[in-house]
């Protein structure tokens, strides 16, 4: 997954801003690439609750860009994150997500603790938990 956070951090290095003031060289780099990194792990292990990932990266990263390239940034930003998005949709799902890792169901016990039974691939609920996906469905709409 790192491949499409260096992907964007490689042609976007070249833009960035550095502290003319800072005690070390190249500090503004790390953030950025860092920032993207964690972007790129966060759509792959916790997608259902990361609504809008383009928008949250260039919020974080924005500040190290004059402002003349920030539309060229959100734009490689959208595409990458694009085909991050298009890979993930793309990946069997055999119970498990990107990094190997079993997959459960969002929704919690009546005890509190999380589910464990695997999820249905379309929404992430195991089949005794549909009906919380049901009403995300019909609270989509009324939030907006």
């Amino acid at each position: 997954m790192y491949r499409f956070s260096r992907a964007i951090y490689r042609e976007l290095a070249g833009d960035i801003i550095e502290d003319p003031y800072g005690l070390r060289p190249y500090t503004n780099h790390e953030r950025v690439l860092r920032a993207c990194e964690a972007s790129v792990e966060r759509m792959a292990t916790d997608r259902h609750y990361f609504a809008n990932p383009a928008r949250t990266l260039f919020n974080d990263i924005r500040a190290y860009f004059p402002m003349m390239v920030q539309l060229r940034v959100l734009r490689v930003i959208e595409r990458y994150l694009g085909f991050a998005d298009e890979f993930l949709r793309r990946l069997p799902q055999n119970g498990f997500d990107a990094y190997g890792n079993p997959l459960q169901c969002r929704a919690s016990t009546r005890k509190g603790t999380p589910c464990q039974r695997m999820p249905l691939p379309h929404n992430g609920y195991c089949p005794s938990h549909q009906h919380l996906a049901e009403t995300e469905d019909l609270e989509a709409p009324l939030a907006a």
